[in-house]
């Protein structure tokens, strides 16, 4: 495997003298764009949850309500619906890297107007400029999140595709986890926000810098895998009918899409629902670092298993299995007051098994639903996630209640404290019935394989011959019916007819390609 993989960077050939066939070939330069996009989403998902580990602080200083403050994180969820599908067309249409750099200066201009209030103390509204800068952000977020699948699909080669979309998705929690823990560690008092809020710029100002001047081309001049040469092979609507229509595609995208709306609720509330019951803003923190950590580790070690494997599905069904067992100890400790160790352990456990599957998820997506192309099919999943995020959000503060016993509340907003019971335990069975739908439901051949391997197509594929993607490999010259007898000399077949017969194999190939 590894022999073949390495003679992909160099030039194939056909068996003829000068007659040349390039075969897939990797740059080094797609780390570098891997780098640029893994920072840009990194920065973005900092910025998306800069306020909710000091939430109450936030809401003290500038005179707001806990609501007010949930919706700078709760905007991130409502902007991507509309504009998601925009991203779609703008990320398979005008290219990625067109599609990277816009989402870098929308980014950086939104860190910039969230750090306005700052700047003068007598501004009357500065929620209106939170909210602002928050929304530019959140538009951002719709071209960056779908970027890593179509980044992997048209610059890696197939062994690599699993490891650079978990590099890139997981660079999304990573931005989590720093927000996580540097909000509560540069805000100990409410003077320090202008200072967090001027530290935030910083990643994304860099991320734009780089996307504007590393970033040159959109597809590298020769692709990497025979998968590549067919991305985006369908047009935009097309391809949304397609996904449409595939049954497998629907079910994957509403159950995932319900746990990134899930995991988006855990991370904007964690803070709110463990300072109820006693736990210090620093321990939120925590938890939230030890969710995202984990989380990492896991995707690390799954995305490398399963590019050696390829059980997509096996790993998916698995992972999201663990993770509703986990959400339900999480809806029942959370509420016990004094369960520091218990409940570090369980956020630990939450992002092991449920951040791990999130891209083994968007490459199963593109393997359910090629030759769709993969900001179509990613894309698609991360708008209803939002979309579900939203009324998941809106469906846990709505259950909410004030508490009647006696109070252990930390929170520092000047409210009674909250009761989260029924809430949370809502989210652990919305976590579970997601999950059981997925593992009794969901069934896919992986088509962008089978089209790579020359196996066998699946229904939704047009027939066609196998297709052979060896760079060297000499196409057979032998006529149906006619064998030699054992032991007989071959006779060397002359260079015309070689050529005669490997462009009659081309042309062959090309047919079953066009189909």
């Amino acid at each position: 495997m590894g022999d073949r993989l390495e003679a992909w960077d160099r030039p194939g050939t056909s068996g003829t003298a000068g007659d040349e066939v390039p075969g897939p070939r990797a740059y080094a330069r797609r780390w570098v764009f891997l780098l640029v996009v893994s920072l840009l989403s990194c920065s973005n998902a900092m910025l998306w949850l800069s306020f909710a580990p000091v939430a109450d602080t936030v809401a003290q200083h500038f005179f707001l309500s806990m609501e007010q403050v949930n919706w700078l994180s709760l905007v991130y969820l409502v902007v991507s619906i509309p504009f998601g599908m925009a991203a779609i067309w703008i990320l398979d249409s005008v290219g990625l890297r067109g599609a990277t750099v816009l989402g870098a200066w929308l980014n950086f201009a939104g860190s910039l107007l969230r750090a306005v209030p700052c700047l003068d103390v007598r501004i009357p509204n500065p929620f209106a400029f939170f909210m602002s800068g928050q929304s530019l952000c959140a538009v951002a977020q719709t071209l960056v999140i779908s970027s890593p699948a179509k980044l992997a699909a048209l610059w890696f080669p197939e062994h690599q595709r699993a490891t650079a979309n978990m590099i890139g998705t997981m660079s999304n929690p990573l931005g989590i986890l720093m927000a996580n823990v540097l909000s509560p560690a540069l805000v100990k008092k409410a003077e320090d926000i202008p200072m967090m809020l001027g530290i935030y710029i910083v990643p994304a100002a860099l991320a734009c810098f780089l996307a504007t001047a590393c970033l040159w081309e959109s597809v590298p001049p020769t692709p990497p895998s025979a998968g590549a040469a067919n991305s985006t092979s369908e047009s935009f609507f097309h391809g949304l009918k397609l996904l449409i229509q595939n049954k497998a595609y629907v079910i994957l995208a509403i159950c995932f899409g319900g746990g990134i709306g899930i995991f988006s609720s855990f991370s904007a509330l964690l803070e709110q629902i463990l300072c109820a019951n006693g736990y210090s803003n620093e321990f939120s923190g925590l938890c939230g670092a030890l969710f995202i950590v984990f989380g990492i580790l896991g995707a690390l070690l799954l995305g490398l298993y399963v590019d050696r494997t390829k059980h997509f599905t096996e790993a998916t069904k698995i992972g999201l299995c663990l993770t509703s067992m986990t959400f339900v100890a999480f809806a029942l400790v959370s509420q016990l007051r004094g369960q520091t160790f218990a409940l570090a352990a369980i956020c630990s456990l939450l992002g092991l098994f449920g951040f791990s599957v999130a891209p083994v998820v968007m490459e199963l997506a593109v393997e359910c639903s090629f030759p769709v192309g993969e900001g179509a099919s990613a894309g698609l999943i991360f708008v209803l996630g939002q979309a579900e995020g939203v009324l998941i959000m809106l469906l846990l503060t709505a259950l909410t209640v004030r508490r009647t016993g006696p109070s252990f509340s930390t929170c520092q907003q000047g409210e009674e404290p909250l009761d989260w019971t029924e809430s949370l335990l809502l989210l652990a069975g919305l976590c579970t019935l997601l999950t059981c739908v997925l593992v009794l439901f969901f069934n896919t051949p992986y088509r962008r394989l089978e089209a790579e391997s020359g196996g066998p197509p699946s229904s939704r594929m047009c027939a066609r011959e196998p297709k052979i993607i060896s760079p060297t490999q000499v196409p057979p010259l032998e006529t149906r019916g006619l064998t030699s007898p054992a032991g007989a000399l071959q006779e060397t077949p002359d260079p015309a007819s070689l050529l005669k017969g490997h462009s009659e194999w081309a042309e062959t190939s090309s047919k079953a390609e066009a189909c």
